[in-house]
């Protein structure tokens, strides 16, 4: 199995930005080492970390020495400034970083209308743009994202308003093309501002049952990810 969104937090090694929009605490917070574990416990060969909206800002170190702990285990998606110059990039991908995260969710859909210049230089490096959007936003940024030809990730489902129903626009924009072959899991974990306990295991069982086919659980849980984010490579 490969877990395609996790993240990490290290405050005691890498303090918080002052100006991070929120610092998690206690049980929220996880550790690399604490990664490794839960993945041990639930025989989860690799996981996605993912630079997170909380914490950290545009400093990836937490990162990058999760990537470099890990030694091939984990890949990573990067946050960056939306000028980022091809090197940085490149340095980013030699450390095992396979994308970029654009928090469109929590930064606004003007915050990336500049962004034109950054997804040519994604896609040139093969690196993915890892979209988050809520709602509708995808609507407005489609033209965007389809005309860059970058990869692109979308996380947490697109983030839909569940009462809107199945037939709303941003929703709709997200599910043109997907089948087990472009579909991958994750579980969020440590699971930040979670209204209600969540753990692992439950997590995992009901996957099972959402996808009861065995070649389509195959597909999602390990081929998928695996070709898409060339782990084992």
């Amino acid at each position: 199995m490969i877990d395609c969104h996790v993240h990490v937090f290290d405050p005691d090694r890498f303090p918080y930005a002052a100006d991070a929009w929120y610092q998690p605490v206690g049980g929220e917070t996880g550790t690399v080492a604490n990664l490794g574990q839960v993945l041990d416990a639930h025989e989860v060969q690799h996981a996605l970390i993912v630079g997170p909206n909380s914490g950290y800002g545009l400093d990836n170190r937490c990162l990058l020495d999760a990537l470099a702990q890990g030694a091939g285990r984990y890949k990573g998606v990067a946050v960056v400034r939306n000028d980022a110059s091809r090197t940085e990039l490149q340095d980013l991908q030699a450390a095992g970083v396979v994308g970029v995260a654009l928090n469109v969710a929590l930064l606004g859909v003007d915050f990336y209308r500049d962004t034109g210049p950054l997804l040519e230089r994604l896609r040139e490096l093969g690196l993915w743009a890892q979209v988050q959007v809520q709602a509708d936003e995808l609507v407005a940024l489609k033209p965007l994202l389809q005309d860059s030809g970058a990869r692109l990730l979308f996380d947490h489902c697109g983030r839909p308003n569940p009462k809107a129903g199945m037939g709303q626009a941003g929703f709709a924009a997200l599910l043109e093309a997907y089948t087990p072959q472009a579909l991958v899991w994750a579980s969020d974990w440590p699971f930040l501002r979670a209204p209600a306990r969540i753990d692992y295991g439950p997590l995992l069982a009901l996957f099972e049952q959402l996808l009861p086919d065995a070649d389509a659980r195959q597909a999602v849980l390990w081929d998928t990810p695996r070709r898409l984010f060339g782990f084992g490579a």
